[in-house]
């Protein structure tokens, strides 16, 4: 299962309280009790119910289309506006913010506010037509509904936009710091060979053209681009062997970084002054290791990783079910390369439900 990111969550939340908005209507069921009980027919009482009911399932698909960027659910819109007619003409318009609310995400703002107040002002017409006088409190619920309906539904809209803007924007960094490293990987590689392989290129054609004249020189020309092509190969394993260290101190901020960023909390204390380089490099894989299985095969909340004196402990909750006895697959072959540093890698659960990722390496 794929490990909720934060954009997921604050797009949950955003359609939650949004559907929590549009369902305001659920108050027009109390209305209509009170009606009842004020004497109005049964019947229209019925019926008045059923049209809520479909108002209220419909309501919560326009903005979740919205978020998904399609067009304009003319039908539903449709549906629901002749709903609130007929829930006009029985007398009954406070579902209208909610339908206000449902076309916001798809018309102009100007146009959102200019409808809903000719709405409000429309409905307290009603109202002063139908009892004579205008009731100043009817005013203000049905202002303060639309408002909240309205408003509600362009900033949940707005908020998400901001939200996915800025999730993609932390992704297109990625991949930008990614090309740019292997921009700067393929100048190393052809500064490195460039000129090498033009030398033993060019000492190859020359040896072939003396071969015949003077096999010797020929000879001695091909000893010179034997040992230029091993001097090559030495500076090509140079290089990739400064690519493949890896900062521990720098990988340990990024893990606690991604590992927090994942809402997992994180506490490290390293104590790395004292390492030599190869056992940074290796503790720094370990460590990038065990953060990918906390986020891959638990539901961790806390993590804790240490080092001290070349020991490594990594421990996080979060462990769901029976886990193996064994190490996953990437700390078997890691567990490798440790004993084949004098070291001892160990993965289990411990028996206070957590688990610990242990590697002691001579410091």
């Amino acid at each position: 299962m794929r490990r909720a990111t934060k954009l997921d969550k604050v797009r949950w939340l955003i359609l939650y309280s949004t559907d929590a908005i549009l369902l305001i209507t659920l108050f027009g069921y109390y209305d209509l009790y009170l009606r009842l009980q004020m004497g109005l027919p049964l019947p229209v009482i019925a019926v008045a119910a059923v049209l809520l009911l479909v108002l209220i399932v419909l309501g919560t698909r326009p903005f979740r289309i919205a978020m998904r960027g399609g067009s304009r659910p003319t039908a539903i819109l449709a549906v629901t506006g002749a709903v609130n007619v007929l829930l006009a003409l029985l007398g009954l318009m406070w579902a209208v913010p909610a339908w206000l609310g449902m076309l916001a995400p798809f018309v102009r703002r100007r146009t959102a506010v200019v409808v809903s107040v000719a709405t409000v002002v429309a409905f307290n017409l009603y109202v002063w037509a139908l009892q004579g006088t205008a009731v100043v409190a009817v005013l203000l619920v049905q202002s303060l509904l639309t408002a909240i309906s309205v408003g509600g539904v362009l900033a949940n809209l707005w908020l998400w936009r901001v939200a996915r803007e800025a999730h993609e924007g932390q992704e297109a960094r990625a991949r930008l710091a990614v090309s740019e490293e292997r921009l700067r990987f393929a100048r190393d590689l052809n500064a490195l060979l460039g000129q090498s392989l033009t030398d033993i290129s060019a000492r190859t054609e020359g040896a072939s053209r003396t071969l015949a004249a003077d096999p010797a020189a020929a000879a001695e020309e091909m000893f010179a681009v034997r040992d230029l092509a091993r001097r090559s190969l030495r500076e090509v394993r140079s290089v990739v062997q400064s690519y493949r260290a890896v900062d521990l101190d720098e990988l340990l901020s990024s893990v606690r970084a991604v590992l927090e960023a994942a809402d997992v909390r994180c506490s490290v204390r390293a104590e790395t002054d004292s390492l030599s380089p190869e056992t940074r490099t290796l503790l720094a894989t370990v460590v990038r290791e065990g953060a990918t299985n906390v986020l891959k095969h638990s539901k961790a909340e806390h993590c804790t990783i240490t080092i001290e004196n070349g020991v490594l402990e990594m421990s996080n909750d979060g462990v769901s079910g029976p886990v193996s006895e064994h190490a996953p697959n990437g700390l078997a072959g890691l567990a490798q390369r440790v004993r084949t540093a004098g070291g001892t890698l160990e993965a289990a659960p411990t028996r206070e439900g957590r688990y610990l990722l242990r590697a002691a390496v001579p410091a």
